[in-house]
This record gives structure tokens, sequence and C-alpha cells, in this order.
């Protein structure tokens, strides 16, 4: 459990208030909380924010002298929402964290089907069975997609799930990562090749985000700073660059669908299991300019 009654959404920390600890966190989700595709860890695995997040807590508690935090991370890649939550909240809570962080949807809004309104009244029924067992709850916003040609299509159903995700937390008492507010993430260059995925700059500054989320003071006061303009590439390469997404990323993604099948079909939660947070590896500095 916390040292607080309620978690303040984006508050300013107080000098006067001792910081909240938790001692069991479990990260539940999709490719976003796996850590596609920041930097691997322990072979093959990716990182991420959540484990960022997870090292962060740690090491703040540990220099605190208060309790260790353990860690386990059940996020796969291509899960709709609604796998996610009927595999992977019963599997947490029979974790018993008092901190969790929920964060899926994304790959329900690829499709033109999607309806916000159900996945959000999915998502409330499993954050009130996460409070009720005494967990505090870190949920997120879509990222606004207005600058990207294809992605923005799903951008007011987006814009219609973030509602729900703010109401929601107001509600429950969650907190939100403002995912669509953050500035620095409307750069191409915190993204990776696919255009979907984060690099590692941009999984470091969402640890970061989900720290101000909490409450908590941010490691890097310029987290969310925009970096340095570049010159725009030439329309000759950029027309290069696109057509080259659609051949290596669009078209595989189309055929996976046309199959019925997806990118996470034979894979398995990377951190299954409740283990010490203090070990993981941590970015403390930028590394993209």
């Amino acid at each position: 459990m916390t040292t607080h009654d309620a978690l303040p959404s984006a508050a300013t920390p107080s000098a006067t208030t001792p910081p909240p600890t938790w001692t069991r966190y479990v990260a539940l989700g999709d490719s976003f909380t796996e850590g596609l595709w920041d930097v691997p860890s322990d072979g093959a695995l990716c990182r991420g924010w959540a484990d960022l997040l997870a090292g962060h807590l740690a090491a703040r508690q540990d220099a605190a002298g208060a309790p260790p935090l353990a860690y386990a991370n059940l996020a796969v890649r291509g899960r709709l929402l609604r796998p996610i939550l009927r595999e992977q909240v019963p599997a947490a809570l029979s974790l018993e964290p008092d901190l969790v962080s929920l964060v899926g949807g994304g790959n329900d809004m690829l499709r033109p089907a999607a309806d916000p309104d159900r996945l959000a009244r999915d998502l409330e029924a499993a954050v009130a069975r996460f409070r009720a067992a005494g967990a505090d709850v870190i949920l997120a916003t879509g990222v606004d997609t207005a600058e990207s040609p294809l992605v923005r299509r799903t951008r007011s159903r987006v814009a219609v799930l973030n509602a729900h995700v703010w109401s929601i937390a107001r509600r429950h008492g969650a907190v939100v990562v403002d995912l669509w507010g953050m500035r620095s993430l409307r750069d191409w260059r915190m993204w990776s090749d696919d255009r979907i995925h984060l690099t590692t700059e941009g999984h470091r500054r969402v640890a970061q985000a989900a720290l101000v989320a909490l409450g908590l003071s941010p490691d890097d006061p310029r987290w969310d700073e925009p970096l340095a303009p570049v010159p725009a590439p030439p329309r000759s390469q950029q027309l290069r660059e696109d057509a080259e997404w659609v051949r290596e990323h669009v078209v595989p993604w189309m055929t996976r669908r046309l199959q019925g099948r997806s990118s996470g079909d034979t894979r398995v939660a990377k951190r299954p299991e409740l283990a010490p947070a203090l070990d993981l590896p941590l970015v403390d500095a930028p590394t993209a300019e």
C-alpha cells in the first residue's frame, strides 16, 4: 500500500509531504509497456518506460531507506484491450500489487470498427477491481497523431477514449500519464522506424512523465522540452522513407491482420513474476538531440 490516501494527478510534490512508497508494482498492457523498441536488457528482452519507472522508484526508495520495490511486467505486444483485461488483470491481482499501470487500447484504435465507449467501460471495470484491491493505478492517454499521415485517421477515436480515461481516473482516484499533451512526442525522432513504437529516448521521457503523474519530481527537469529543430528532409528523401515504411512495416501488419495473426501470438510476458526492481537498468540522461 502507499503511504498516502489518494494520488494527485500530475501534482506538484510538496516539500513537507513524504514521498509515496510502494512494494509491488505490476505493469499491464501491450507493446508500449513491453518496451518496443527500447534497448534490450537481459538478452533479447526490451526494457521500456515501465521498467525505467520501476527502476527509478526502487532507487529513490532505497536511498530513502524505504521498503524495497518488487516489479512484474505482464505486457505482451499486439494485445487488444479485452485480451489484456482477460489475461493480465487476474494474473496481476494474484500478485497483490499496491501499484499498477494499465495502458491499452492502442491496437484497438488502429481498427476502423473500434468503439472507444465500449473500451472505456471495459477499462473502468478493471480499474475498479484494482482500486477495490487497494492498488494505486496509473493510466495513460493515447498520443496525438495529428502529424502522422496514416495513423491520424484514428485521432478522433483516440480523443474520445482519452476523455474517458480522464473521467475514469477522476472517479476512481487513479492518475494519468498525459501522452497526448507531451510536446516532445510530436517529434519523429522520438519514434522508431515503424512510426508506432518509441525509441529509447521516447521511453525515457515517458518514464519521467509517469513520475510527474504520480506527484513525484522528475529526474530530468527538461523531460518534455522539444528537441532542437533540424531542417526538414528533401521531399524526395521523404517519399523514399515513406515507401520504405509502407513496405517494411505497413504491409506486414496488414498481412497479419488479414490472416488473423498478431505479432505477439507466440510470446509470453517478459517478467511474469515479481522480482527486485532495484536491479533494472536506467537511463539518467537524454540520449537524443
